[in-house]
């Protein structure tokens, strides 16, 4: 391991390791949570995604230099991402174990309650949550975030790029799409993305935004993988 790579995990073990040793910053966490969703859910994003794209960067180019990179940028559309999924996982679920309900699975909205016991049911409506989360709105935001960083290369990474005009048109003609579908869609979302969101909405509703946003880590490799796969083509 690199020096540079000690610095980045010791930068985020850091980070994280308080929350879990000092009972009133987890305190502090949770009533945060509780009171000011949105806004938590933008900085977790911001900071855990963006985290885990420049380690993404690391495992594309070899190194850290991050003067093109756009760490601004990046983590301004990623706390907007954690808006967004913040929003997503709210109407999911709430909306899916009403519909289950509907067609017959009348304790499934009991299942889902905060405290409930992990039962079968309560497994399977959050798999049903993750499955239609993953197939209606986890395609557009991946795409949405391809077109920002497309976006944000296309100015070296500057922060002027954040109040310019976004070409999607022209973006979206120069996606490689044999990665993008074929890796990123087709692959990540049915082999990672459903089985690790089931086990997101088992978790108390506290937990599950700060959850997607260490899988928001988990993405940042995940589409430099995708990268390197596309230039190697």
């Amino acid at each position: 391991m690199k020096k540079n790579d000690s610095t980045l995990l010791l930068l985020f073990v850091l980070l994280v390791l308080p929350f879990f040793i000092n009972t009133s910053l987890l305190l502090l966490y949770n009533d945060m949570n509780k009171e000011h969703g949105l806004i938590m859910s933008f900085i977790k994003f911001a900071v855990l995604a963006t985290f885990g794209e420049v380690l993404g960067y690391r495992i594309k180019t070899g190194g850290y230099d991050l003067a093109d990179f756009g760490i601004l940028p990046r983590a301004l559309v990623w706390g907007l991402i954690g808006l967004s999924v913040k929003t997503a996982f709210t109407i999911f679920s709430t909306g899916v174990p009403a519909f289950l309900a509907y067609c017959g699975l009348t304790d499934s909205v009991a299942a889902m309650a905060p405290g409930s016991a992990i039962t079968v049911l309560k497994i399977f409506t959050a798999f049903c949550i993750s499955f239609v989360l993953n197939i209606l709105f986890a395609p557009l935001m991946m795409t949405f975030h391809k077109i920002t960083d497309a976006h944000i290369e296309s100015y070296h990474g500057s922060i002027i790029s954040v109040f310019k005009k976004i070409e999607f048109k022209k973006i979206l003609f120069t996606i490689n799409w044999d990665v993008h579908y074929g890796f990123v869609l087709m692959k990540s979302i049915p082999f990672f993305w459903i089985p690790a969101h089931t086990i997101t909405f088992l978790l108390p509703p506290q937990h599950q935004v700060l959850f997607a946003a260490f899988l928001g880590v988990m993405l940042g490799v995940i589409l430099s993988v995708a990268a390197v796969s596309g230039k190697k083509r």
